[in-house]
Formats: C-alpha cells, structure tokens, sequence
C-alpha cells in the first residue's frame, strides 16, 4: 500500500514513505535471468510521439540491467502496444530453489488498491449515491475526531486527493519494524477502526484543502482510503472488496483480482517476496501475512493481466462516465518531498500523472509492501501500458532512491520506445 504508501502501510522511510513502503531488502545476487515467455502478437501501435515499441530483446535487455543496478531478488514486467503484449522476467521467484520468475504469477496489488477504490467511489456518485462534497461526518459520524481533527471539514474528495491532511498511520509505529516483529504480527487482523484510531492520535499534518486552490498541501494518506472503504461500505451495506469484485472484477473479467480478507496466502502460484530489515542481515520471506491491516488502501491480490486490463478500461472511459473521468483526472501536485523521487508526480481521484520524456504524460498507480515494489502505468491513448512488479528490497534511503530511479526510466523507455 504504499509507501507510495507503504503502499500500504508499513513503510515509514524519510523519502518514500508514501511511494514506497518501508524497505527491505535488496542484494544483487547474481541469479541468471529466467527464460523470456515468449510474445503475443496482434495489430495496435502506441502514441503519435512515442516511437517504435520494445522488442523483447529490448525489455529483456532492460529488465536484466533493472535487477542488476537495483540488486532486486526478482522482477516481472509486461508491456503492451496495442494488442501486442510483451514479458520480460529475470531473477529467482523464489530464493534457492532456481524456479525462475513468471509474468503469470499473482501478487499483492497494494497502494494499486486505491485506484480500484476510487473507481468505485466515483461510481456511487454517478449513481447519485454520494457526493465527492460529501463530509466523511456525513457518512461516518464521530470517527474523524480528536486531536484537531474534525471529520466535518474533510470531504470524500480530499480523503481521494490525498489533501485531507489526515496522518497517515502505520502500525509500526505500535509494533516496531524489525524482522521479529514481522513476523510475531504478521498473522494478525486488524479492523479498518483500528487503522483510523491510529491516526486520530495525531494532530492532522495540514488544514483540509481548499477545493479552489490549485496547488493545495498533499500528503499520502493510507488512511484516508481505509475511511473511503468504510464509506463504500456504509453507504451499500456491503464490504468494499465486494463492491470491486461486483463493479470492476467480473464485469472486465479479471481472474486473479480479489480481496483476501485475513487469508494470509494467495490463491495461486507467486513470486515470493523478499526484505531485509533494519539490524538484520538475512532475507525475510514477507509474501504470507494477513493483510487486513492494510484494507482498502492495498490489500487486494491481482495480477499483471488484471492490472493492465482495468487501468486501461478506466483510461478509455469503459468504467466511469465523463462527468467522473474529468473529476478523477483533476490533479494537484505532489508534495516536494514526493517528487524529488517521482519527477513532476501529480495526484487525481486516485490515479498518480507524470510527464513522459516523449510527450504526454502516463497515469497509473504504484505500491509498495515490505519485500514488494508494484508500477503500473498507462499512456493517455490507452495504447501503451507497463506492470512492474519486483522482489527485494534494503532498508536505507539510498538504497530505495536508486531502485527507484531505475523503475522510473524503466516505466518511460516501455511506453515510450524507442527512436526512429
């Protein structure tokens, strides 16, 4: 959830505590990259800008340099031109056993979680069930209270914006953040109450924002999309994870997308996930654990496919009307301290905007787990899409600045292409 937000949750490291939860652990361990699925063909090309898509050579070539300069344990990426649709893995899925990565494999979708979430708030309000001005007072009274918060000022539009000001807790903060405490906790389950008393211990980090101003404070808020989930709930009588399933899940025919509850494995084959923590020198496997802590804010399962499949029926309008497309696309910049590490990083309804090097921007969404960094993002054509998800991950600002960079240009270069 994220680091991004800790993507989801866990992450609290000066530089990406929103983008990229709490580090782990990544060393370069010299594993041979595993075979290169071979690629799908059909017809589609990319922007008018961008040029001529990777060949798998191409991205095989750039995931392998990405694994070695980022010293991840693992990494998958898919791109898509059109119909075409490209893989590139290389590493191990999981330590010692050899068994390569695969692009099939599902994993934890953390902070990509929000968009879904968004996408169904967005939904209830076309349905005239709710407002985006609609006060989480309105829906949840009494919960946003205490320590200079006041549930009657933040609207559903700031707790989407990330500009409620809301403090994004962690529960690190009650149970540390070393490998013994990871794994003494990671069976637990939390309620989404929990997470938002959490934060109600502390004072907000800024006044809501103003809906008129063009450049409000932001900050990434974990908990402002566990209240969204619990406002979905209150106002359907059903779970979030349901209302995904039910309005975006079955309808686009993703099959590895779902809500795990306090299941802590995942359904099918997966790439394990890897981190070092703060005074250990050994990997921790983090890939089981109950992940109700995390909610809605990062907790669904997916897949590279699923992933791609919804970011691009959201980008070409298949899931909201215009009325809610123009909403979820108004962005605000990120704060000063997001993009130094995401450059020119804008946020919408759940939905993350930045430039591209050949033009245009790309939109999407990223998360981030102990052991787990996710990117997705898609051209504003729809034509073009890219998934990452990488294994790995070290404990030091440094560490995460540089991976992080890589990821970047990774992102750039496979919705872009390349000259000529």
């Amino acid at each position: 959830m994220s680091t991004y937000a800790k993507t989801s949750a866990r992450s609290r490291l000066p530089v990406v505590t929103a983008l990229v939860t709490a580090a782990v652990c990544a060393v370069s361990l010299g594993v041979s990259a595993g075979p290169a699925p071979a690629q799908e063909t059909g017809g589609g090309g990319g922007r008018d800008s961008a040029g001529a898509a990777l060949t798998q050579k191409q991205l095989q070539r750039e995931v392998d340099r990405t694994l070695k300069e980022a010293g991840y344990v693992g990494i998958s990426v898919q791109v898509r031109d059109g119909q075409r649709r490209t893989y590139a893995v290389a590493g191990e899925a999981e330590l010692g056993t050899g068994r390569p990565v695969s692009h099939e494999a599902d994993f934890r979708a953390a902070s990509v979680t929000k968009t879904f979430v968004s996408t169904v708030v967005l939904q209830l309000v076309a349905e005239g069930r709710l407002s985006l001005d609609d006060t989480v007072e309105k829906w949840l009274p009494g919960v946003v209270a205490g320590n200079g918060n006041d549930g009657s000022r933040v609207t559903l539009r700031h707790l989407l914006q990330h500009t409620s000001g809301i403090y994004n807790y962690d529960f690190i903060e009650d149970t540390g953040d070393t490998a013994e405490d990871f794994e003494r906790t990671r069976f637990d389950h939390h309620d989404p109450e929990e997470s938002v008393a959490g934060a109600m211990k502390h004072k907000p980090d800024f006044e809501p924002a103003d809906p008129n101003d063009p450049e409000p404070d932001w900050n990434y808020s974990n908990t402002g999309y566990t209240l969204a989930g619990m406002v979905i709930e209150k106002v359907t009588g059903r779970p979030w994870g349901k209302e995904v399933r039910d309005r975006i899940v079955r309808p686009l025919g993703l099959t590895q997308t779902y809500a795990p509850g306090d299941d802590p494995s995942l359904n099918g084959p997966y790439t394990h996930s890897y981190q070092r923590f703060p005074s250990s020198t050994a990997w921790t496997d983090t890939s089981v654990r109950n992940m109700s802590w995390a909610t809605a804010a990062g907790a669904l399962v997916t897949g590279e496919r699923d992933v791609d499949r919804f970011l691009t029926a959201l980008q070409r309008g298949r899931l909201l009307p215009p009325a809610q497309m123009a909403e979820l696309r108004k962005t605000v910049p990120a704060s000063e301290f997001f993009r130094e590490v995401f450059p020119g990083l804008e946020y919408g309804l759940g939905v993350m905007r930045q430039p591209l090097s050949c033009g245009g921007f790309r939109w999407g969404h990223g998360g981030d787990l102990e052991g787990q960094t996710v990117r997705a993002a898609v051209s504003e054509d729809g034509q073009r899409s890219v998934v990452i998800n990488t294994s790995g991950k070290q404990p030091d600002d440094a560490w995460l600045i540089g991976a992080e960079k890589t990821l970047q240009a990774l992102q750039d270069r496979a919705i872009c292409g390349t000259e000529g």
